[in-house]
């Protein structure tokens, strides 16, 4: 599976709206783009289509910023990824049927079985469960 930079920083953003999302605050952009080392102007083209879609939404003000719109036990990588880019809302389909070899075909239907393994795992995970790896994850780390 290939994954643009457009994709992996609108998930790196969701992700990061996800771990604060308990506690009701926005996040600027700022602080997202730091963290993250994204394009400050290119994370908010990507805020922006997130927040189009409905995904996120933005607060004004001195302490305003973006949150998530919906709880993230209720979105998923899929939601996400499909947002900022269409291939992966829509398989690909062969445009005419023709005849094709049997070694041809065969690999056809396994390139296609793929994608609808890699689309049930994006629709099963949702920003709360990643949230939650992040955090395990970080108390796991320890300095010499």
């Amino acid at each position: 599976m290939s994954i643009s930079a457009k994709v992996e920083y609108g998930c790196l953003a969701a992700l990061e709206l996800a771990m604060h999302y308990a506690d009701g605050q926005p996040i600027q952009v700022r602080r997202i783009s730091d963290r993250h080392q994204i394009p400050c102007q290119f994370l908010v083209q990507i805020l922006l289509q997130l927040k189009a879609a409905g995904l996120v939404e933005s607060i004004r003000g001195p302490h305003g910023g973006y949150r998530l719109a919906k709880d993230p036990a209720d979105l998923t990588l899929a939601e996400i990824m499909e947002t900022m880019d269409r291939q992966f809302s829509e398989p690909a389909l062969d445009c005419v049927e023709v005849p094709v070899a049997p070694t041809v075909q065969v690999l056809k239907d396994t390139w296609r079985e793929l994608a609808e393994t890699q689309r049930q795992i994006l629709n099963s995970v949702t920003l709360d469960v990643l949230a939650e790896r992040v955090r395990v994850d970080a108390g796991a780390m320890y300095y010499i």
